[in-house]
């Protein structure tokens, strides 16, 4: 699994797409927000973001 990371952090670093950094980073948050809300009491605030 972390040769994924790294090879995707390979080619940000190597193809200078240093942008794409921030987007990763948001979209990881998101995804962990949303797997670690599954059985919380906030989750229903949380599905009614998106």
């Amino acid at each position: 699994m972390w040769k994924i990371f790294l090879e995707l952090f390979y080619f940000i670093r190597v193809q200078k797409k240093y942008w794409l950094l921030p987007v990763i980073i948001v979209m990881t948050l998101l995804g962990a927000l949303l797997v670690l809300a599954k059985g919380s009491v906030i989750a229903p605030f949380i599905y009614a973001i998106f």
